[in-house]
């Protein structure tokens, strides 16, 4: 059985030493729910060598969890999702994936219920990461997502009281400092930081540095090594220079995303419906990138 997780001086542990999850997100499992099975599961585990996997549950986008989707279905396929990782030993984040929204606070009572069925059907689980608020933007300020969190975290932490809870921050999950500034008044929580290569270079990379040095305890829940729209060629300089943060930090990351859509990000070919053995030709070239550096982060963890 997993250990439970704990953040403690600012890392993630498993109680006793500093544990780094990484992995992949799926995409909106409204849209591909094919990846959620324990083929894919499997084959990140056993091929990529990876430890976690992140459910994204969109929120505002068509027929995402507030927009017209099937809630119970979704809610059944994160279920299905936490029970396979669990049997394969691998940690779960559950994405509560806001984007179009803005500000967490618009479906939060809807969050509320998703996140107390959620938290009662995982509360003996020890594989489960709680995010509550992908990523905040517009009017989602530091000051409505501290709002929306002492809100959510009591509903988690009343069937989970031991659980991570993850909590995305302003401006995409850039800004972190804000979280530096006036952090949440919980223990076992991290705060987000998400990149895309070419797009977030030094300033944010500086700004991560900054806040992790300082002791805040920070989740790379989202990358990848092109464009913040998905789109555009991968920066293969910022990505290195991004790798090595990672890797000096000892950061946890969970890179965006299983799927076979056309844009840069999603790992797979347009053509490519297989869903294990993957090969080189299967992948789109970020694809191969991502999964030769988990394999490296794996072996790493394995000489320590």
């Amino acid at each position: 059985m997993l250990k439970k997780l704990k953040v403690i001086g600012g890392r993630l542990t498993d109680g006793e030493k500093p544990v780094r999850l990484f992995g992949m997100s799926t995409h909106g499992i409204a849209w591909y729910p094919e990846y959620v099975c324990e083929e894919v599961f499997r084959a990140l585990h056993d091929e990529w060598k990876t430890n976690c996997v992140r459910i994204a549950v969109y929120t505002d986008e068509f027929r995402g969890y507030c927009n017209g989707g099937d809630k119970e279905h979704m809610k059944d396929l994160v279920e299905n999702g936490v029970s396979i990782a669990e049997k394969l030993g691998m940690y779960v984040i559950v994405d509560w994936h806001v984007l179009r929204d803005c500000d967490p606070m618009r479906y939060a009572d809807e969050a509320e219920e998703f996140f107390s069925d959620m938290s009662a059907r995982f509360a003996d689980r020890s594989n489960v990461l709680y995010e509550i608020c992908n990523e905040p933007n517009g009017s989602g300020t530091w000051d409505r997502i501290t709002e929306y969190s002492n809100r959510m975290i009591p509903v988690i932490r009343k069937n989970s009281p031991d659980a991570v809870i993850i909590v995305g921050t302003p401006n995409w999950s850039q800004d972190i400092h804000c979280a530096l500034d006036r952090p949440l008044e919980y223990d076992n929580v991290m705060y987000s930081l998400h990149f895309y290569a070419a797009t977030h270079k030094h300033a944010i990379r500086n700004r991560l540095e900054r806040c992790a040095k300082a002791g805040l305890p920070v989740f790379i829940n989202e990358f990848n090594l092109c464009e913040a729209s998905g789109k555009g060629e991968i920066d293969y300089e910022e990505s290195a220079a991004w790798f090595d943060v990672i890797e000096r930090l000892g950061l946890s990351c969970i890179c965006w995303c299983l799927s076979n859509h056309g844009d840069t990000c999603g790992v797979f070919a347009q053509n490519c419906t297989k869903l294990s053995h993957w090969e080189d030709d299967d992948l789109k070239e970020s694809g191969r990138i991502v999964r030769d550096k988990f394999m490296d982060f794996a072996e790493e963890e394995k000489n320590k």
